[in-house]
């Protein structure tokens, strides 16, 4: 028999008040039946997290992180997923039955779940646009689909060489162009956009009349400017929401061990909450 014990879960960062993950969290409890179970968000920062994780009770099953604590939850963990590990990034914090947090990282199945629910399988290159923390998850979901090159364009030669350092380590042909021949970029099969709002505004007057998919990892403002002008030329897009959607459903399927996680009514509830703002 299941337990009814108030269980808890949140999601922690700095800004926090932006997210979305509440209303998708708290979408899947109501579907699955969870009435004991509660999702909320808190604001912490690097300094407060060692502090906010050493008071967890028994009563909580699990965190999602977002910036800036996900490097900074690692060391703080009983263990790390191979998957977190290969881009030094934790998203979802398990706390297990006999008090152990087990880091893991949904952001790159979430990615690969998200492209293969538009049909996007295998990709012969790709490009990155864009060369943060997103862009190493996007490199890591291309390890697993892309059979080509990556061209990560990026603003500055330390961007390069970080993007070409996370290429090695996780077995991707990474290729490395500057930031003003983006146009390029849209020419590829597959662009995976992982900048701030407006930084790719700029090329949406250079969509190829046929393009490929775009993955632009933004959700509000949604749709952006590049987005819009793909769409206009009827390429595929996803957009953020789609992956937040997929990596929050993993992170339920991990944290109440309800399999699966109800898809539908999670993005529902995302759509539901960005329509309200």
């Amino acid at each position: 028999m299941r337990s009814t014990e108030p269980r808890r879960a949140a999601v922690l960062g700095s800004p926090i008040a932006h997210s979305l993950s509440p209303a998708l969290h708290r979408a899947a409890y109501a579907e699955l039946g969870l009435d004991h179970w509660s999702y909320d968000r808190f604001e912490v920062d690097e300094a407060a997290l060692p502090g906010f994780v050493e008071g967890l009770d028994p009563s909580w099953a699990g965190l999602s992180l977002t910036m800036p604590l996900k490097r900074a939850i690692i060391p703080l963990l009983d263990a790390v997923s191979d998957t977190a590990s290969s881009v030094e990034a934790v998203n979802t914090v398990v706390c297990t039955e006999d008090g152990r947090r087990v880091g893991d990282n949904t952001d790159i199945p979430g990615m690969i779940a998200a492209l293969r629910e538009r049909g996007v399988e295998k990709v012969e290159s790709a490009a990155v646009l864009g060369a943060g923390a997103t862009a190493s998850s996007a490199l890591a979901a291309l390890a697993e689909i892309c059979t080509g090159p990556v061209t990560a364009y990026v603003r500055s030669r330390e961007r390069g060489a970080e993007m070409r350092a996370w290429g090695e380590r996780l077995g991707v042909d990474v290729r490395i162009a500057d930031w003003a021949e983006g146009e390029r970029a849209l020419c590829a099969p597959l662009v995976i956009a992982t900048t701030p709002a407006g930084t790719t505004d700029g090329l949406a007057t250079a969509v190829p009349e046929t393009p490929g998919t775009l993955f632009d990892v933004l959700y509000e403002p949604w749709p952006t400017a590049l987005a819009s002008a793909w769409s206009i030329r009827e390429g595929a897009v996803i957009g953020g929401l789609d992956l937040l959607v997929h990596q929050a459903v993993l992170q339920v399927e991990q944290m109440t061990g309800c399999v699966p996680a109800p898809l539908a009514a999670m993005r529902h509830a995302g759509e539901a909450a960005l329509a309200a703002r």
